[in-house]
């Protein structure tokens, strides 16, 4: 498997980290996959929290929910950046240590507020391993900028078109075929 990173990037609700899921069931039993995860959590209609999880272990945890009293929201959501730290950055580092594919869902607008997640992230993108990352889109943040420009990492555009081709395409790109 080539050692390649790929930056999955794409609006709000545009299939980021459904494309990101996609991927990691077509990677098979064979390979570990390990690193983190952002799950929204709806009540149907609207977001009532978002979660972490460890993909490695399972362990995650609801870092952002109502009634929270944060400086960070989203939306209506109050935002723990410690709970967040607590599953994200031993999840990244341990995928750099142990796993044949490091994951990292999301590096946005909440989450780069936490300098241990953004540290994790250099850290990780320095490791010599194949690396799937969900990226804001619109951010100006230093660290997504500094991701964008970097020359080892693919990025590719998720659209309500293409999200259904995209997971094969990013197969493609990892066993190493010219796209």
């Amino acid at each position: 498997m080539n050692e390649i990173k790929i930056g999955i990037t794409g609006l709000p609700g545009s299939g980021k980290t459904y494309t990101l899921k996609r991927v990691i069931e077509m990677l098979g039993k064979d390979i570990t996959v390990g690193g983190m995860i952002d799950e929204k959590i709806t009540d149907g209609r609207h977001e009532i929290g978002i979660n972490v999880c460890n993909l490695q272990t399972g362990e995650k945890v609801t870092f952002a929910k109502p009634g929270v009293e944060s400086k960070i929201t989203v939306g209506n959501l109050g935002v723990d950046l410690s709970l967040f730290e607590s599953i994200s950055i031993d999840a990244i580092k341990t995928a750099c240590e142990t796993c044949d594919v490091i994951v990292i869902d999301e590096v946005g607008k909440v989450e780069v507020e936490s300098q241990a997640f953004v540290d994790a992230v250099k850290d990780a993108l320095d490791v010599d391993k194949p690396m799937i990352l969900t990226l804001h889109k619109k951010s100006r943040n230093p660290l997504l900028q500094d991701i964008r420009r970097r020359d080892d990492v693919r990025i590719l555009e998720v659209t309500p078109t293409n999200r259904n081709l995209l997971p094969h395409k990013i197969m493609r790109l990892m066993n190493g075929e010219n796209i």
